[in-house]
Parts: structure tokens; sequence; C-alpha cells
């Protein structure tokens, strides 16, 4: 049996006169924060002057923030779920692959992971980052089939990238072997400032908000995920308790209709370019996901020095400590109704946690992931004898 080795060290050291190395990024989710990661960790790369491309669809924010950064992107474009559409996804995947000629293929979430290890098969040196097992998100036949093709692709990939701890154990008890490293996902601390209270009062009066109502504010496009349905569900208790509190649902994707069913002090806001308004303006962000890699918009509002309410799930929970916010059982309305109205009528207990929020972003900086990033790139290069 093939041993499993899970690297959770931040220091991978860089080497030094080597050529510059070029990586294919793939990735097919166009939106969210696959889509961050990936233009940021291109645009990381490409500053170390690096060669970068990027294969994607053509619509979404994905390739119009590429575009605007001027940072090399081709035509992909795969579809989200699995089905008859592989084959094809796969061979156009192969093709760009040797029109690009890259060093090292990383390909992120389940689509690019699926079609990319089947197109390549260990011909070129691979990264997998699935940003969230893709086992997750099905239940019965189809995860226990998800479960099995992780554990027979590894052998395509020369890491698999896990953005959290949580998650890379999550991959080993699901019968990952092989590489497993951690390249904990971060946030840029230059774009995500602690906001104080002035920050905040601006903030609400620019967003035309109640500058006195406590405020949450969940960040997240909608999806079975990311729990809104059981935010809404808690809804109700939290109002009982603090009538006067808002609520803030942060994304795109939202369902039509939804708008003409929310409950009273909910405000569906929709997909926006720049969250950080939001974050400055609330008191608790709240995210109840129901699985998670490691989320970004976690990681955004502890840099904004936010108390949080959280599920008990890796890649929130792992972050979230008692002194920071709360973590309550996934899919558990009562309870997250009792952690979100204990902090919207206690604005002593937000501001204590957001404090510690604020004094734990240091350690969470992008930088150090992409730095770890490059690392790992190196490593996999010089391991294959490719001058990186």
């Amino acid at each position: 049996m093939t041993s499993t080795t899970i690297d959770t060290t931040i220091t991978v050291e860089l080497r030094t006169g080597a050529t510059t190395p070029s990586v294919l990024h793939v990735a097919q989710p166009v939106d969210g924060g696959v889509a961050r990661y990936v233009v940021d960790a291109a645009t990381d790369q490409i500053a170390r002057g690096w060669t970068v491309t990027v294969a994607c669809p053509t619509t979404g924010w994905l390739p119009e923030e590429l575009d605007r950064r001027g940072i090399a992107r081709v035509e992909w474009n795969a579809r989200r779920a699995p089905g008859p559409t592989v084959p094809a996804e796969t061979a156009a995947l192969r093709r760009i692959v040797a029109d690009v000629t890259p060093d090292l293929v990383h390909l992120h979430s389940a689509k690019a992971g699926l079609a990319g290890r089947l197109a390549l098969r260990g011909a070129l040196p691979t990264l997998f980052q699935p940003h969230g097992w893709s086992w997750l998100a099905a239940s019965g036949a189809i995860a226990t089939a998800s479960r099995m093709w992780e554990r027979v692709a590894t052998r395509w990939a020369d890491a698999v990238v896990c953005v959290g701890a949580g998650e890379a154990a999550q991959g080993v008890d699901g019968g990952v072997r092989g590489r497993v490293e951690v390249v904990r996902n971060g946030v840029d601390l230059d774009r995500f400032e602690v906001a104080d209270t002035a920050a905040q009062a601006a903030a609400r009066a620019e967003l035309g908000l109640d500058i006195t109502a406590p405020l949450g504010v969940c960040p997240a496009r909608w999806a079975r995920q990311k729990g809104q349905d059981v935010l809404l569900a808690a809804w109700a208790a939290v109002r009982e308790r603090c009538p006067n509190a808002q609520l803030a649902l942060v994304g795109g994707d939202t369902p039509a209709g939804l708008v003409d069913e929310l409950p009273e002090g909910v405000v569906l806001v929709g997909d926006v370019t720049d969250v950080r308004p939001w974050l400055t303006a609330a008191d608790v962000v709240v995210l109840p996901s129901r699985w998670e890699g490691l989320s970004l918009a976690l990681l955004e509002a502890i840099a904004t020095g936010r108390s949080t309410v959280v599920s008990d799930i890796p890649g929130l929970a792992d972050v979230v400590d008692a002194t920071m916010g709360a973590t309550v059982p996934v899919e558990d309305a009562a309870a997250l109704a009792d952690a979100l109205a204990a902090r919207l009528a206690d604005p002593a207990l937000t501001m204590t946690e957001g404090t510690a929020a604020a004094a734990a972003a240091a350690g969470l900086d992008a930088r150090i992931t992409f730095e770890t990033l490059a690392g790992l790139v190196q490593d996999v290069l010089s391991r294959q004898g490719v001058a990186a």
C-alpha cells in the first residue's frame, strides 16, 4: 500500500539560481473562491517571472479578471458537473496542454481534476487542488464513486494540494493516498484591513443601512453548500431575541422569486464586485456552510476584524476558535439562531471577538500561501528532473 504523507509546514525554501517554470492552471468554476484563488496564484507566479496560462470557460468573472490583469488564458468550456461531456472536455484539455507545453499543470477543483488527470495520466508534473472534496457535495452511490475515483486518480498527481489541514484529513479519511500537501488559504492583508467603528458607520451610510441596527452578513454565492436555507430557517428565532436585527445575504446565483419569500429584516443583496463594504458594515459574519475547503470569505471577515458564527466543519471550525466567535453543528438552525442572536444583542461581545480575529489575521497572510505554493511547484519539478 502506498503511504500518505501530509506536510503542513509553511516554510518551503525556494531554490536559487533556477530557470523560471511554465505553469498551466486549469479551472472550471468562473466565480467564487476557486476563481479568485486561480487569479491570485497566477498573479503571484507572474510576479516571480514565471510563464503562466489559465485554461477556463470563456464567460464569467474569471476570464474577465484574467483579461483585465493581462494574464494569458485559453478556452476550455467545461461544464461543472460530470457527465457525457467529460470525454470531449478531456480531449480538449489534452490539446491545450500540447499547445501550451507547460512544465507543470495545476488542476483546480473537481472537473479540472477529473478531465486533467484522465488527459495527462502522469505524463507531466501535475498538482491537483480539490478546493473541497467532490464527494462532500454528493450522497449515496455518487459519493462512493467520487471517493473511489479520487483513490485511483491520486497516482496521476505529483501532489494533492489541500487548502487546510481539515481538508487534508478528510482526504486521508476518504482513502486518498500519496503526497498530500497543505498550502493553507490566505487573505490579502493589504486589501482587507481591520475596520473600526467609524469605518463601520461610514460603510453603513454608504450602503444605505440603518447605522444603529445590529447587522449580520452572509457573504456567499447561493448554493446548498453554503447553507443559506439553514440561516433563513434560524432567522425568526433571531428576531424574537433581537427584534431590530438585520441580515444581508451577499452573493450571486440567488434563486428566482426568493426576494418575495424573505422574512422580515433580511436583505437580498446579490452579487457584488467588492465585498469589503459589507464586511465592514457587519457586526457578525455568518457562514452556515455544509462543507468547505477553507473559506476565503471567512478569512476576509477575520482580516476585517469581525466576529464570526460558522458551522462546525473543516474549513471553518479549524480557523475560528472560541475567542473569535462561535461554531455550531451543521444544519442546526436552533443552535445557529442562539449563537447569532447572542452576538447581535451584545455589541461588547462582538467587539471583543472582532479584536481577537484581527489579531489572528497576521498568520493568515496570502503571501505565505503563495510563497509556499511556489516552493511546492519548484520541489515537484526538481523531483521530476525539470529545471525550475
